[in-house]
């Protein structure tokens, strides 16, 4: 598995906080109708492993990512669900030491030159950019690529289906991580066509921004 590729080919991830596990399997099968086989359950809710377990189970082909991952107790949880790579908001040495011991992906979060410098300590380069909005978007990412070209960036927290293609654009984002296409209103009413015609705009808009062709995941 080389998660940088895959997640390139997807160029969106959904990100999601799932109240109810059995919403999990509803959930993928929409987002792959819409032509995304990628998903990243966060572990902000009681939920979480459960919701990863029955995607891992049911849906095999779809990769699984557990995301808010901020314990070592959480990454094992995640692990043994059957979590495919794990996501973390910021950078916690211990955490990502753990999670690699294991023999799992794992995206940190930074926002710093300081916590990218911890990151490259670790032979790490694919790291998440959080909160990629508030702390200065596009610019800001543009900025880091000077001193630090190696590194690839998972940019998540205000993206949107308006300003997706800007980051896309940048050759060293892979992807973006995005909760507008999992909305908790929308799953709990039990709209999954609504999140289906969302992701199949989403994918339209990696499209159009990569002028390539977006791959709907499967796991080997």
């Amino acid at each position: 598995m080389n998660l940088e590729t895959d997640l390139r080919a997807v160029g969106i991830i959904p990100v999601v906080a799932l109240d109810r596990a059995e919403d999990a399997l509803p959930l993928v099968d929409a987002l792959s109708g819409g032509g995304l086989g990628c998903v990243e359950i966060t572990f902000r809710t009681p939920a979480a492993a459960a919701a990863i377990g029955a995607v891992r189970l049911h849906r095999p082909g779809v990769l699984v990512g557990a995301g808010t991952i901020l314990t070592t107790a959480q990454a094992d949880a995640a692990i043994e669900a059957g979590a495919s790579f794990l996501v973390a908001p910021g950078f916690n040495p211990v955490v990502v030491r753990h999670s690699l011991s294991r023999g799992i992906p794992i995206v940190p979060g930074v926002c710093t030159p300081s916590e990218i410098d911890q990151a490259l300590a670790l032979d790490m380069t694919l790291l998440k950019f959080f909160p990629a909005g508030p702390i200065g978007g596009v610019a800001y990412i543009k900025a880091l690529i000077g001193p630090y070209p190696m590194v690839r960036f998972v940019p998540t927290g205000g993206i949107t289906i308006a300003n997706l293609g800007e980051f896309l654009a940048v050759p060293q984002v892979v992807a973006c991580g995005g909760t507008w296409l999992t909305r908790a209103d929308m799953i709990l009413a039990g709209d999954f066509a609504g999140v289906e015609a969302l992701a199949r705009d989403a994918v339209a808009a990696v499209l159009a921004a990569r002028g390539g062709l977006a791959a709907t995941l499967v796991e080997l």
